[in-house]
């Protein structure tokens, strides 16, 4: 029997999507829910799955192309030709043999490697990678497509660093080298100064038409101000072991940012609202946009009502959207909404930038890198850690005075951690 694979309805939001990658090609034997493509929307990655075990005999629709809800895809037939085994789980021996030639007796009896997803395995066996010097960050030690990319791109730092050589610390004797020559290596001129067309991903075409219109619609105005990190490094060198013991996650720097923005939030109501025609919706709520690096793209998962989390809530579901934003497994759900973002641009050595707007969102804070720096304490200069911090801010609705006054406060939050257990 001959069944159709569709698209499924996409979001209201969403008009088409993107087929990314075919896991499989024609005359492939499929399992029921097996991942058939990946299609990517204007917001996160999806995965259309095989409805039932079957031979996928046609693909309709090719890599690049557009699609709609309900589109025919591809087609499966149901009847299983003779000989042909359907296995209902994947098991070791269903590893295609170049992948399995990689890999040791251990590594073979591994049970995490006998849950790799078709783009894995796709992704190892088109790069001849050895599966065993691939370590796993998933659950029980899952290998996802993160680690691989991260597997590959050790492999050629690795590759570059060992094809520079390695500059002598000695000096020269006079013998060795000829009296007032200086050695030039020879200038090599490539005569194919070749160009690349690539379209944008949905996601980028996406984040592009966001972050212009933002530019077009608010008034934003960035004001600045610096932190001293010493407070709080000092309280999470004192109690990071246990904290992770405890909680199974490790108390980053993020937390504290995101709870000591609520404190503030909380004392300017105005930063935490939104702009909608001729009036100001003031949110009763405080969900919090934590923007995350992927290499498809910068995305924004909201943590939702984090007034009532605990830091370890914080940290375990920033955790959590971190991992299935670089795997493309967020849901549409977690990428809308939100009333006020934070960017860590510190983590890529970023010293000062000034963040755009999140719409439809009103303000944004951007964190930067810390760096020691001499800073005057009671009449004394003193080495201290320091952070710049940034807040851009949509000026139509949120004066200077409160975006200020906003920034002060979330300073001196960070600065005394204890006003949060008090708050004061």
């Amino acid at each position: 029997m001959l069944i159709e694979v569709k698209v499924p309805v996409l979001a209201e939001s969403i008009t088409e999507a993107t087929l990314a990658t075919w896991n499989k090609k024609p005359g492939d034997v499929v399992h029921r829910n097996e991942n058939l493509v990946d299609m990517e929307t204007d917001k996160v990655m999806l995965e259309i799955v095989a409805p039932k075990d079957g031979v996928l005999t046609e693909i309709k629709k090719m890599e690049g192309d557009n699609v709609s809800s309900n589109d025919v895809i591809a087609v499966i037939d149901t009847a299983i030709p003779e000989g042909i085994v359907v296995q209902k789980e994947q098991s070791v021996k269903n590893v295609p043999a170049d992948i399995r030639a990689g890999l040791g007796d251990t590594s073979l009896r591994d049970s995490s490697h006998a849950e790799l997803s078709p783009a894995v395995r796709k992704l190892i066996a088109d790069n001849n990678l050895d599966l065993s010097q691939i370590k796993g960050s998933g659950k029980n030690g899952r290998i996802v497509k993160s680690d691989v990319l991260d597997h590959m791109e050790h492999i050629q730092m690795a590759s570059q660093e060992e094809s520079q050589p390695l500059a002598s610390v000695s000096t020269p004797s006079p013998a060795a080298a000829p009296e007032n020559k200086i050695a030039r290596a020879p200038v090599v001129i490539d005569d194919e100064r070749t160009e690349k067309r690539v379209p944008m991903s949905r996601l980028r075409q996406r984040v592009a038409e966001r972050l212009k219109d933002a530019q077009n619609t608010a008034a934003i105005l960035t004001t600045f101000n610096e932190v001293n990190m010493k407070p709080v490094m000092d309280l999470r060198a004192r109690y990071k072991e246990r904290f992770q013991e405890r909680h199974n996650v490790k108390l980053g720097m993020m937390s504290f940012f995101t709870k000591a923005v609520v404190e503030a939030l909380k004392q300017f109501p105005i930063i935490n609202a939104t702009v909608d025609g001729n009036d100001i919706i003031y949110h009763g709520y405080y969900d919090i946009g934590i923007a995350v690096g992927t290499p498809r793209g910068l995305v924004v998962p909201i943590l939702r009502n984090v007034d009532s989390m605990s830091f370890a809530d914080v940290e375990l579901a920033i955790q959590d959207y971190g991992q299935r934003a670089r795997e493309g497994k967020l849901t549409l759900d977690e990428l809308t909404g939100g009333t006020f973002s934070i960017s860590n641009g510190g983590v890529y050595g970023s010293m000062l930038s000034t963040p755009i707007l999140n719409p439809p969102q009103s303000a944004i804070l951007g964190m930067h890198n810390i760096v020691e720096r001499p800073v005057v304490e009671n009449g004394e200069i003193v080495v201290r850690p320091m952070m710049y911090v940034a807040l851009s801010y949509d000026h139509r609705i949120i004066d200077g005075h409160d975006a200020v006054l906003f920034l002060v406060a979330v300073k001196q939050i960070i600065e005394d951690p204890t006003r949060m257990l008090l708050d004061i």
